[in-house]
């Protein structure tokens, strides 16, 4: 690696949070909280990234108050009273190393299965009851159930706060269901909820607005948000610069402080014409930080874990010089963190080559 990895450890201030570097753990699924609820095994995992030299820590996904929003008995809610207990002492190990944490509330709606996680018996739900274009497998989500499932991150948000987190993830990107809502894949509505790419943006609203209503105006606020769906890779719900400015507007008024903008690799650049990737457009077109994620420091994404491939160690220079050119604010690592819970604090001693490479059978000894 001949660039110096110097500038990503930087401070950067995200609302009245100080974040020591640019380093962000991405949000990875672990399935290790059994009947929801994070044990001290799970305080141990984040602490160890904390410790590690993490700025901030975006944990798995958790279910935010609503009885259908996951798929597995393994994932953790992010409410009740076990559960925030569990979330209490995980907050209290990461602090204890340093670090700073926010959870990331994901409802799966319709990807969650007939007959899968908790509340087996209760039907998923999703705008149109359509799990992807042309499959349908329930019913269009009523007016109400809109309403509770929206109340449901206000919920949760208002949990992580009082507990003591550095502010809360959205999970809009990959197909989960606030995707489905912003998909006119998914999304046949004819009410306020669907109709053009702009209108279809409702929902995401009307949950920003009901999260910064119950946090207030100085806790963060991050959406994650993807173009691809794991429905579809090819997919690009903006498809031009043009038509992705008119589709982030709505969500910039409504509250959002920082984006994350999901890809495969981040190298990619997002729009012929330009070098800029997801996060570089996104932050160009709305003024606001942005997260880029996708395969930082591996030279494969993740669909070659799922194949039974290794990914090995890749350079950072790109990367870096990307950073340098102003084109995102923050880095989020996934897989490289997991075999090396030191990775952010090797990356800084200038250890690159001593970093271990991706192998899907180290899997399941390294998720501790």
């Amino acid at each position: 690696m001949s660039r110096s990895p110097a500038p990503l450890f930087t401070p950067f201030k995200l609302k009245g949070l100080t974040l020591p570097n640019r380093i962000v753990m991405a949000p990875m699924t672990r399935s290790r909280s059994p009947s929801q609820i994070p044990g001290e095994d799970v305080a141990a995992y984040y602490r160890r990234r904390a410790e590690g030299g993490v700025g901030l820590i975006i944990t798995e996904g958790t279910a935010p108050a609503h009885p259908v929003a996951l798929n597995d008995h393994n994932v953790p809610n992010f409410h009740g009273d076990e559960a925030l207990a569990g979330w209490a002492k995980v907050l209290k190990e990461v602090k204890k190393a340093g670090g700073h944490i926010m959870p990331q509330l994901w409802h799966t709606g319709l990807m969650r299965k007939p007959g899968q996680g908790p509340n087996a018996h209760l039907p998923g739900m999703g705008p149109s009851g359509l799990a992807r274009p042309g499959k349908k497998v329930g019913e269009p989500m009523t007016a109400q159930e809109i309403d509770e499932v929206i109340e449901g991150y206000a919920i949760s948000s208002r949990h992580a706060k009082e507990l003591g987190f550095d502010g809360v993830e959205i999970h809009g990107a990959h197909g989960y269901i606030v995707d489905q809502f912003f998909w006119d894949g998914t999304n046949e509505r004819d009410d306020v909820y669907g109709g053009d790419m702009i209108k279809r943006t409702k929902f995401a609203t009307d949950v920003i607005r009901a999260v910064r209503a119950a946090v207030g105006p100085d806790f963060p606020v991050i959406l994650r948000w993807s173009q691809w769906k794991q429905q579809d890779f090819t997919v690009k719900l903006a498809p031009t610069p043009q038509a992705l400015e008119k589709f982030l507007e709505p969500l910039t008024a409504a509250g959002v402080d920082c984006f994350h903008c999901s890809t495969r690799r981040f190298w990619e650049p997002e729009f012929e014409g330009s070098t800029l990737n997801l996060a570089g457009w996104t932050k160009k077109l709305t003024g606001l930080p942005t997260i880029t994620v996708g395969s930082v420091g591996l030279n494969e994404d993740f669909i070659t874990t799922f194949a039974g491939k290794a990914s090995e160690v890749a350079t950072l220079d790109h990367l870096i010089e990307m950073f340098e050119r102003g084109e995102f604010d923050l880095v989020a690592v996934g897989r490289a963190l997991i075999v090396n819970p030191n990775w952010a604090n090797m990356v800084k001693a200038g250890k690159h080559e001593e970093l271990v490479p991706y192998h899907p059978e180290a899997l399941a000894k390294a998720l501790h």
